[in-house]
């Protein structure tokens, strides 16, 4: 147990919803019984298949790992009913929408979703609750046994010093960076121009001079869906799109193209192509109003004076980013970039965007930027101070230099500690039985030894 229990809720966690995702039919029977809740054969053989299919290193005892798993998840989930911690249907159905929608931008269109899993969207829909709602108790009782687990500078030295030497991390470079970034405004001048051309574009649709899908490879200012002649597959309750966007889409009927409309992005026009229900898909085409160099010149200023008073220490870097800076991603954590990966503060060279690459050949740890033009991801030019925080070169792990990292890695193995003590006085309350195919299995015999109580 010791070895897997942590990540129990996280990279395999998913054990119990493999049997809702696209994949072969398996044969089945029950392989094991944790209290009132069956393992099925299939759950193990498609979690394999499911792990393959991501390029997942399969161990040899595979199986056997997955199983106590499995086992395991279904221990906490009958923890979590009797302690009756709160998972609600609406959270559910949120996190079920949300895979759903992972698996058709993995498979392309929902069509090709359905046709491979042989299950209409709204029986996957179906099939994951039970799986999804266990997953989100054990996580749930899994966080209320560890969450008041602390780590003590003296654990964090203890942990390090057992580390051989020849297995501490190699790090390369890396750099901690916040930035105010402003957007220029467009002039009104500007903005009617995006708006005219985009009831041109409507206006050319609907007498059937072109389609909307060429017309959006050509124009649209949208580089995510530009390629696929501006297509999305959305879902009403969708939480990563623009609430306006969002709610205008399904106010059309099918074929209708709107008016232009204007979002925190730029200027749209939106067509819907199909629609059941709560899903549909659409195109648009986005266009974003162009700024001159008055309006450079003007964001330049604004953010010299931010600047004056950051080096004069009349304002912290946080204060400026909340009461200033217009980018979302990093408004709300004082500007701190950090990685899209595993969410790390600590960033090596090749993440950051090439225009910031350039910045940190200059740039000195504790200095502030001068204002810098740049082009964001959605191709909008904006203008950004950067405070370079701290600056690593490449090193093998330390305390001093990665202090944070250590202490981390020594919390979770206390957690797991704990974990591993809540099994073993668990276990024996549970009725526990497990096929013969798998009882010889090492994971197996803390499990097996139990059963043979009840």
């Amino acid at each position: 147990m010791k070895q897997i229990s942590l990540v129990l809720i996280t990279v395999l966690s998913l054990v119990m919803v493999a049997k809702a995702q696209p994949k072969g039919v398996v044969a089945d029977k029950i392989v094991a019984v944790v209290g009132d809740k069956i393992i099925l054969k299939s759950d193990i053989e498609n979690s394999i298949i499911d792990m393959q299919r991501q390029n997942v290193e399969i161990p040899e005892n595979a199986a056997c790992l997955v199983l106590e798993q499995a086992m395991a998840i279904k221990a906490l989930v009958l923890q979590a009913q009797k302690d009756s911690l709160p998972v609600t249907d609406e959270e559910v159905d949120a996190d079920i929408d949300n895979r759903i929608r992972s698996f058709i931008m993995q498979y392309g269109t929902k069509d090709e979703l359905e046709r491979i899993a042989g299950k209409s969207v709204y029986q996957l829909k179906e099939d994951f609750k039970e799986p999804i709602r266990d997953q989100m108790l054990s996580r749930a009782m899994r966080n209320k046994i560890v969450e008041d687990i602390r780590i003590t500078p003296n654990e964090v030295k203890k942990f390090y010093s057992k580390i051989p030497k020849d297995s501490l991390f190699l790090y390369e470079s890396e750099v901690e960076v916040s930035q105010i970034v402003l957007f220029p405004k467009a002039s009104r001048e500007a903005e009617e121009y995006c708006i005219q051309q985009l009831k041109d574009y409507k206006q050319q649709v609907e007498s059937g001079k072109k389609d909307f899908k060429t017309l959006a490879s050509n124009y649209t200012m949208d580089p995510g869906s530009k390629e696929n002649g501006g297509q999305y597959e959305i879902n009403r309750s969708q939480k990563d799109l623009d609430p306006i966007w969002l709610s205008k889409a399904f106010t059309l009927k099918d074929g209708q193209v709107s008016n232009p409309f204007k979002t925190r992005f730029g200027y749209h026009i939106l067509q819907l192509v199909s629609r059941a229900g709560d899903d549909a898909v659409v195109r648009h085409i986005l266009l974003i109003p162009q700024v001159t160099s008055i309006e450079l010149k003007s964001t330049t200023e604004k953010l010299d004076s931010i600047r004056k008073l950051l080096v004069d220490g009349n304002l912290t870097f946080g204060e400026a980013v909340s009461r200033f800076s217009d980018d979302e991603a990093s408004k709300f954590n004082a500007g701190q970039l950090s990685s899209a990966r595993d969410g790390s503060t600590y960033l090596t060279i090749d993440q950051l965007d090439k225009d910031m690459v350039v910045m940190m050949e200059s740039l000195k740890v504790g200095e502030y930027s001068q204002p810098t033009a740049f082009t964001d991801d959605r191709g909008r030019k904006g203008l950004r101070i950067v405070y370079l925080k701290s600056k690593t070169e490449p090193h093998r792990e330390n305390l001093k230099d990665d202090y944070n990292r250590v202490a981390q890695r020594a919390l979770e193995e206390k957690k797991n500690e704990a974990l591993e003590k809540w099994f073993n006085s668990k276990i024996p309350t549970y009725f526990i039985q497990v096929d013969e195919e798998y009882r010889s299995c090492e994971e197996m015999k803390k499990w097996v030894s139990n059963a043979g109580r009840n």
